[in-house]
């Protein structure tokens, strides 16, 4: 199974007064790697579709450890584990990796994306070339729910 990798850039303004990422960030965070997955790479592969209208029917995030600012990207795995006729379910992991494989979870969440037809203002089917797309990153591993 293969996940898409973003490497998330943190801002200085990302820290809340308590001195780490703010809760909220995190979903700005998450929408950046859904964006570059979604719309950027899946364009690229020839399934530009999801660019012209999606939206978020839910999200669902669990935060395991504060994330401090620093000057390294921060990275976002992103995987899909359901393909429905007209939504996705998107999940996510925010994480550092140390070189001897040692991995450090920030955020776990998933999102649940709806194609979303701008003009007819309704959702609208996946195409076969989303699936297509889609499929290469299926991985029936959710989030574990909160424990």
């Amino acid at each position: 199974m293969a996940r898409h990798i973003y490497a998330c850039p943190m801002r200085w303004s990302d820290m809340d007064a308590f001195g780490h990422v703010n809760n909220v960030v995190f979903l700005r965070y998450l929408e950046e790697a859904r964006i570059d997955f979604m719309f950027t790479q899946a364009a690229a592969a020839g399934a530009g579709e999801f660019a012209g209208g999606s939206v978020v029917a839910r999200h669902e995030i669990d935060y395991k450890l504060p994330l401090v600012h620093r000057p390294t990207p921060v990275t976002i795995e992103t995987w899909v584990t359901k393909i429905g006729g007209a939504s996705l379910t998107v999940c996510y992991e925010v994480k550092d990796t140390a070189e001897d494989g040692t991995e450090t979870v920030y955020v776990r969440a998933s999102t649940v994306v709806v194609p979303y037809d701008l003009k007819a203002a309704r959702p609208r089917r996946i195409s076969p070339v989303e699936r297509e797309f889609l499929g290469r990153f299926m991985d029936d591993e959710a989030v574990p729910a909160a424990a």
